[in-house]
């Protein structure tokens, strides 16, 4: 059965390559939201909405869709608007914990698995030039929490729990799912 994944992310393309070699990128045009919601709800309630947006144009195919929510205190922090809003995440991580909520669903043969991972991160505290040359890099702009725990950055402290889902897809949990599906 062909894979689609519903994302346009490079990060999520990468780790779901380290599974399963062969699968196609069809990015969905369902609305994120988080309105109302806690993160790991929310991070669950956008991956289904990507999966089945992408799964109602392919039938016939499984259908991967993936949601990463960063929150502190409870909460959410998106993608950054702009460098200012970056630097002003940044600032509120510093220094403290947070969470990573990455949701999946999995849509395959008619049947529809989801499940939220959590990883608890510490951030390092971050001088004002380290946040300026972060920000300034760029990196920050398309991540949630707008930094990537990938990006080369003395950013985190430590964490608790899969790095994979920092990154963008728990690569452990959605390995089991895959098999679940007969998918690997």
């Amino acid at each position: 059965m062909r894979l689609i994944l519903a994302s346009n992310s490079p990060r999520r393309r990468e780790l779901l390559a380290q599974l399963i070699p062969c699968f196609d990128v069809e990015p969905s045009r369902f609305e994120e939201s988080s309105a109302g919601l806690c993160a790991s709800r929310a991070a669950l309630a956008n991956a289904a909405g990507k999966a089945r947006e992408v799964a109602s144009r392919f039938p016939g195919c499984a259908v991967l869709g993936a949601d990463t929510v960063v929150s502190l205190d409870g909460a959410i922090l998106g993608k950054p608007r702009d460098g200012e809003e970056a630097s002003s995440m940044l600032h509120r991580l510093s220094g403290r914990e947070h969470e990573v909520y990455t949701g999946l669903c999995l849509i395959a043969d008619g049947r529809e698995q989801t499940d939220v991972v959590c990883t608890r991160v510490r951030f390092a505290a971050l001088t004002e030039e380290l946040i300026a040359r972060y920000v300034a890099s760029g990196l920050p702009m398309d991540k949630a929490g707008a930094y990537g725990i990938q990006d080369g950055y003395p950013l985190v402290g430590r964490y608790e729990g899969s790095y994979s889902n920092v990154v963008g897809l728990p690569v452990e949990r959605l390995r089991d799912m895959l098999r679940e599906a007969r998918l690997i």
